[in-house]
């Protein structure tokens, strides 16, 4: 496993008011955690439409304990409810989606007003109160998508790199980060696996035993954030450099000696995942523990690129998850999680 933990470069956080949307969820609540524990906000709302995840969440991290915590009902398809929250408001981390691939199939009308209108939702309400910087959460899944929650995700992160083009000189600036699967996020295959274990499962269900994925940790998705809100010039797709894992070395990590049944992949599933596609080396830098897949559209002023510095990868280059130079194997995994505490 890579020892990476995307911490540099530290953002300043202290006096700022920063908003999450889906702040209820797994990288939400690890996210507020972070924040409170390592600065000093003016404030942080969590944007959420569930109040019985907002209540639990209260329970847990309480405002009453940190007067800076404001817990905000809404709707990231409701722009003026959007304005509302993001009065006086310096950062967004956006975060809500609806992230599940079969469901998003069967349910596409839902998806798209989420994950796509969502968006622009966002990005207007942004524009309108005056935020300075947004960081977009994607997926690895927006990269060359086969499923509807890709192509929305994929949709998503063209209307924030776009935005900074409309944006003006409002000096609000927008950037994505795009990660693989979160190690113990809610409906990740880890507590599944785990779940049918501590049920005494006969065998474990492998949609394909070649499948691979990328793996990062919370702690270092939160860490990707926060960095990319202090280096970030706008209009950047960040991705981490992180292992891959064969699905069948995770079920094999979990459940030792358990067999393992295929079952079939999922309406909607790959047999590998990408990050950088071919067609995105063109526009691609080595920033070091990350790349950056750079937009198209010059919106900065001036001839000098984004990243001056940076090292330009291969025009050949690809970053997916069956041809990484990272890999993790069992003994690697249980580390990593015995490190994490997940």
């Amino acid at each position: 496993m890579t020892s990476r933990d995307f911490l540099n470069p530290v953002p300043d956080l202290d006096g700022k008011s920063i908003l999450i949307t889906g702040g209820t969820g797994s990288f939400g609540k690890s996210f507020v955690k972070t924040v409170l524990a390592r600065y000093k906000p003016r404030r942080i709302v969590v944007f959420s439409r569930d109040e019985l995840k907002q209540y639990e969440m209260n329970l847990e991290i309480s405002d009453q304990e940190y007067p800076c915590l404001r817990y905000f009902i809404g709707d990231v398809r409701d722009q003026p409810r959007l304005e509302m929250a993001m009065s006086d408001i310096d950062y967004v981390v956006h975060a809500a989606a609806l992230k599940h691939v079969p469901i998003a199939e069967y349910n596409p009308f839902e998806c798209v007003q989420t994950n796509i209108i969502g968006a622009e939702n966002v990005v207007r309400a942004a524009i309108n109160k005056n935020v300075k910087r947004i960081v977009a959460l994607s997926t690895d899944k927006a990269a060359n998508p086969i499923n509807l929650y890709g192509a929305s995700k994929l949709a998503s992160d063209k209307i924030f790199i776009a935005a900074n083009n409309i944006a003006g000189s409002s000096g609000l600036r927008l950037s994505v980060v795009r990660y693989g699967n979160v190690m113990g996020s809610r409906g990740s295959v880890l507590p599944f696996f785990r779940k049918l274990v501590a049920d005494g499962a006969d065998f474990i269900p492998i949609t394909h035993p070649d499948m691979t994925r990328f793996w990062i940790t919370l702690e270092q998705g939160i860490n990707m954030v926060l960095s990319s809100f202090e280096m970030m010039k706008g209009g950047e797709i960040f991705v981490p450099k992180i292992p891959s894992m064969k699905v069948t070395d995770l079920a094999s990590a979990i459940a030792p000696g358990l067999p393992h049944k295929i079952v079939g992949i999922r309406p909607g599933e790959k047999l590998h995942e990408v990050m950088v596609t071919g067609d995105d080396a063109r526009m691609t830098v080595d920033l070091g523990d990350r790349y950056a897949i750079l937009p198209t559209y010059r919106f900065w002023a001036g001839d000098e690129p984004l990243y001056p510095d940076a090292t330009k990868v291969a025009e050949d280059f690809a970053y997916s998850s069956d041809i990484n130079d990272v890999w993790l194997d069992e003994a690697g995994f249980n580390e990593v999680v015995a490190k994490a505490g997940i």
